[in-house]
């Protein structure tokens, strides 16, 4: 592929954007090279700046899942751009969104919309810390919560250690409320709660990792992370960003059967618009302002375009048979990479959870993000690139996610498979 266009337009970046993205993961840095310039999407594919035609397995990290620019979700946007593109008080289609979102996730009795992912966890453990009086906040090493201060930090060694910040700029003052433990370890939380679960406010986790590439929780966890929330009075947060809509319509929590207190959403409910989420029980979302005393507030917040494409978004999942289908498939193309690995002597393992699936280059189990950093990235960078230059684009980290969305057919799966078998053989 040429890039010539895309190479141009990257060197303009890096003159005025701080290492030329809006978000770091853009940039390339974990698989080497430059990134392409996208130009416009449609189905399935991306064009870029050089006119290269790419399969797109990132989706905008997730929230397309009926495609780039679908003919319904894009003629209900402009029909709410003709009526204004937002207004700073309230409109229907806020409570309409809320309540198509609360048919699927029964424990968000009431919705709070917001503009990100970031936004929504933020708030989350605002609320939280606020309806319990506590201070501290439990959360899983390798899960990411957005770029709020006090999500930031990693962990210690072993059990949970009060953790060090994470990035420059976070004050070492918040990290130390923030408790950090493997993800998918119930002794490593249950020792947690023996020290400090009086003080413990919440414990906030992907309920299956999605940013340490896809990790699926071991059956019993999330049983123990709500058996241990309800006997210390800590409230379970379920950061279901990326897992809403893609695991399950419900979600994680209805594929597993867990409950939580609070659920914050983002990606799929904006259908690509700029959007999150946060919802619980009344009782707990009624401590907010102007009903409560937690303050949160946004002046974009409920965004009439952001409202209506998730809307038309939502609407375009329930037909029936539509996820279960968009399931079917992606679990094919699992199967499919699988057998061509083999093939080709590459040792992987694999994750799938509904339309959402990773791909790990080691021969050990993946369950947590110690194992998940034992995997080969000079391997899945021989593979992205590999990938990329066949025309199908993957996530540019092993630590990210894969999507499908409706617009996946099978003839897109079987130039996906052609093109994986070429670059197993001779790139891997």
């Amino acid at each position: 592929m040429k890039h010539e266009s895309s190479n141009k337009l990257w060197q303009d970046a890096l003159q005025v954007l701080p290492g030329g993205v809006n978000s770091p993961v853009r940039a390339f840095k974990s698989v080497g090279g430059s990134p392409f310039f996208v130009h416009s999407g449609k189905g399935a594919f991306l064009t870029d700046a050089d006119g290269n035609r790419v399969i797109d397995y990132v989706l905008s990290w997730g929230p397309l899942a009926a495609g780039h620019a679908h003919p319904e979700v894009v003629e209900a946007v402009k029909s709410a751009a003709d009526n204004g593109f937002g207004f700073g008080v309230p409109t229907e289609l806020e409570t309409l969104l809320a309540r198509k979102i609360i048919t699927h996730y029964p424990s968000m009795e009431r919705v709070r919309f917001v503009n990100s992912g970031t936004e929504a966890t933020m708030s989350a453990i605002r609320l939280a810390r606020g309806f319990t009086k506590r201070d501290l906040i439990v959360k899983m090493d390798g899960c990411y919560h957005g770029h709020g201060d006090s999500m930031l930090v990693r962990a210690g060694s072993g059990i949970a250690t009060l953790a060090l910040p994470d990035s420059p700029g976070v004050p070492a003052v918040l990290s130390a409320q923030t408790l950090v433990v493997p993800y998918n370890d119930p002794e490593a939380i249950t020792e947690v709660f023996n020290h400090y679960g009086a003080d413990i406010a919440c414990v906030i986790v992907e309920p299956v990792a999605g940013n340490m590439g896809v990790v699926p929780p071991l059956p019993g966890y999330l049983e123990r992370l709500r058996a241990l929330t309800v006997t210390y009075g800590a409230l379970l947060v379920f950061d279901e960003v990326m897992t809403g809509f893609r695991v399950a319509l419900g979600g994680a929590q209805a594929h597993y059967e867990i409950t939580p207190d609070l659920t914050t959403l983002g990606k799929v409910i904006g259908g690509g618009m700029p959007v999150g989420a946060y919802g619980g029980p009344a009782d707990i979302m009624d401590m907010l302002a102007p009903r409560g005393p937690v303050y949160q507030a946004g002046t974009l917040s409920g965004n009439p375009m952001a409202m209506t494409a998730g809307l038309k978004t939502l609407e375009i999942l329930e037909r029936p048979g539509v996820f279960d289908d968009m399931e079917r498939r992606m679990t094919g193309l699992c199967s499919g990479l699988g057998d061509i690995a083999r093939e080709a002597g590459v040792p992987v393992y694999q994750t799938q959870a509904g339309t959402m699936a990773g791909l790990f280059f080691t021969e050990m189990p993946v369950h947590d993000y110690t194992n998940a950093k034992l995997s080969d990235t000079k391997r899945y960078a021989k593979w992205f690139h590999g990938m990329l230059d066949r025309g199908v684009y993957f996530a540019p980290s092993q630590f990210e996610a894969a999507f499908i969305s409706t617009a996946h057919d099978d003839d897109v799966l079987s130039s996906t498979l052609e093109a994986a078998r070429a670059a197993m053989k001779t790139d891997i």
